[in-house]
């Protein structure tokens, strides 16, 4: 018996973890500076649920994220939400997300979880994100506007977000080395 009341407790707990970590990912994509492809907090809310929950839970939670956005709800950059959000040319890159999630899984579960694994997951995550993002971007947008070349789309979408990006990394790292301790002790 009180071995079902603990497992019904983690799942509960569990619950709770991934729906606060989805909403994090949706207020982190609030905060804005408008561009082509806007400068977001997105990337760090991601490193920083599937670095504190793990690879299984947080990848959960950005599927929450993503499904709350098709869904209609406003959690995408500049409020935006429902399907068009996600099929329009950034999409690639919200759906990118699940790269991060699963680079960083696969690293900790080949690695362990030390800073450097986190910090080299985190970087594959973020490339996966980048050649996906990039290339759904040059589909969509050359679908609706017309053609544009790779070296146009990169300077666009990629490289101006490298530096801020390295940063939300090295951010996530101290984030994840300050709270997930914390949080193992409430179990």
């Amino acid at each position: 018996m009180e071995e079902n009341v603990m497992i019904r407790n983690e799942k509960v707990r569990n619950l709770v973890l991934c729906s606060l970590f989805a909403a994090l990912i949706a207020v982190c994509s609030w905060i804005s500076i408008p561009t082509t492809v806007p400068f977001t907090m997105q990337t760090f809310a991601v490193f920083v649920t599937i670095g504190i929950l793990g690879g299984k839970l947080g990848t959960l939670a950005v599927l929450v994220y993503i499904v709350m956005g098709v869904i209609g709800l406003p959690v995408f950059s500049g409020f935006a939400g429902g399907y068009a959000a996600l099929v329009g040319s950034t999409g690639g890159y919200i759906i990118g997300f699940i790269g991060i999630a699963a680079a960083m899984w696969l690293f900790s579960g080949l690695f362990g979880n030390k800073i450097w694994v986190q910090a080299s997951g985190m970087v594959a995550g973020l490339l996966i994100c980048y050649v996906f993002g990039t290339a759904w971007f040059m589909v969509v947008y050359g679908m609706n506007t017309g053609a544009v070349g790779l070296a146009t789309v990169l300077s666009w979408c990629v490289i101006p977000f490298i530096v801020p990006d390295l940063l939300k990394i090295a951010l996530a790292l101290i984030v994840i080395k300050r709270l997930k301790p914390a949080l193992r002790k409430g179990k």
